[in-house]
């Protein structure tokens, strides 16, 4: 059996977890999801910048040591889900993602959001690159199936590529915060 907690690469440092949010679109106003949360490096940085963050952890003692980090900060906009993502049944009002979810579960991760019965307006995630490649839909790579399905409703692009130092365990594969932004009526939110 394969060992999946290999695929599971967490952020370092706090402080560019801000600068990763700061590459997105997250407002005040917004809900955010944010898959595997961890002990709340992300999390932390997502509430300060918006107004509610649903995260996700399936593991127990993680998903506890998570809670422990924000009731440290005072932090009381999380909203902590003990579940596998898998399970859980994503907001019915609007949202956006931004998350660095394990890497085996990128295409899953992808598919639910996409075909949720209220789809995210905005995608932040961190993934391999050579993943990230096949969602683009350009004429420099092969675009695959998901790729084509995801842009007929979303704008995607690389916002900035990471280094393996900025994790821990570091990846031995290039990773890069990929951004899909919803498209409606041709217009980019």
């Amino acid at each position: 059996m394969r060992d999946y907690k290999m695929s599971q690469h967490f952020l370092r440092s706090p402080r560019l977890a801000l600068v990763l949010i700061g590459h997105s679109n997250l407002k005040k106003r917004d809900l955010v999801v944010e898959i595997g949360a961890g002990s709340g490096v992300i999390t932390s940085a997502l509430a300060h910048r918006v107004r509610r963050v649903i995260a996700i952890e399936p593991e127990p003692a993680t998903a506890a040591k998570l809670m422990e980090n924000l009731a440290k900060r005072g932090i009381e906009n999380v909203t902590v889900v003990e579940q596998d993502f898998r399970e859980f049944e994503l907001p019915k009002e609007e949202y956006k993602v931004f998350s660095n979810p394990p890497f085996h579960m990128s295409s899953e991760i992808l598919h639910k959001l996409i075909e949720a019965e209220v789809s995210p307006s905005a995608i932040y995630l961190i993934l391999q690159k050579q993943f990230v490649l096949k969602l683009l839909n350009n004429t420099r790579h092969y675009t695959s199936k998901l790729g084509y399905q995801l842009t007929t409703e979303y704008a995607t692009k690389i916002r900035l590529p990471l280094k393996s130092s900025d994790f821990t365990p570091p990846p031995a594969v290039p990773c890069v915060l990929f951004e899909a932004k919803r498209v409606d009526g041709g217009l980019v939110e």
